[in-house]
């Protein structure tokens, strides 16, 4: 999926109906964040997007640095202004994970709605030991992403509700949200015992779930070393 203008400011949007509980989501993840770490750290920030997890995790934390990665320019574009007011010193690179070459271990990182996005799971298995990799030992990580099997009861119910959301919510159509329903099941799902294995074999500990809505799951845990 490529996040060109239209889209990236579709996201915003979108995003809140996708997931009902977005917000809380993130907010999970800052309070997660503050309680382990001290009052002066360096965030990676994978697939930074519009902006919104470093807006999040920087309340309260003006010393905390972020790098933000992300492939979209026009993601990056918008994350840039919403961005200047904060006091907090950051950069935002346009590429994925295997392409910075960061000068620091990172104290914290987070890979937020990104991994459905990565098809091979290979290349989802060599970017998140590339996050590792980058990483102090004993960092936080957080991930968070669609996951289930298709075609299984439990997960076909999860799409019933959320069929059901945007229908209810939202002014689209049966075909319309129909269009988009094809478009999500083509995102690449896993199940939440293939993914606790890929955070281990990547090089981190103590997976936790902390977040799971219809279609996603969240999952705190620490580099190994610590």
């Amino acid at each position: 999926m490529e996040f060109n203008n239209t889209l990236a400011n579709e996201y915003e949007k979108g995003i809140r109906r996708t997931l009902p509980s977005y917000d809380a989501m993130l907010r999970l993840t800052q309070t997660f964040y503050h309680s382990t770490l001290p009052e002066q750290a360096e965030f990676l920030i994978v697939g930074s997007g519009s902006g919104n997890e470093i807006l999040q995790f920087a309340e309260k934390r003006p010393h905390w640095s972020f790098v933000g990665i992300d492939p979209s320019s026009a993601m990056l574009q918008i994350a840039e202004e919403r961005l200047k007011p904060l006091p907090n010193n950051m950069s935002l690179h346009q590429g994925t994970i295997l392409d910075l070459l960061p000068s620091v271990k990172f104290d914290a990182a987070s890979c937020i709605l990104v991994l459905h996005f990565i098809d091979d799971y290979q290349e989802k298995l060599a970017t998140l030991k590339e996050i590792a990799n980058n990483l102090k030992p004993g960092a936080p990580f957080v991930l968070v992403s669609k996951y289930g099997q298709l075609g299984s009861l439990e997960t076909e119910l999860q799409f019933d509700l959320w069929r059901a959301y945007w229908l209810q919510h939202t002014k689209l159509s049966p075909s319309e949200v129909a269009e988009m329903e094809k478009s999500i099941r083509s995102l690449s799902f896993m199940r939440e015992e293939d993914i606790l294995s890929l955070l281990q074999q990547a090089g981190f500990t103590k997976p936790s779930r902390f977040f799971a809505t219809t279609l996603f799951g969240g999952w705190i845990c620490y580099k190994e070393g610590e």
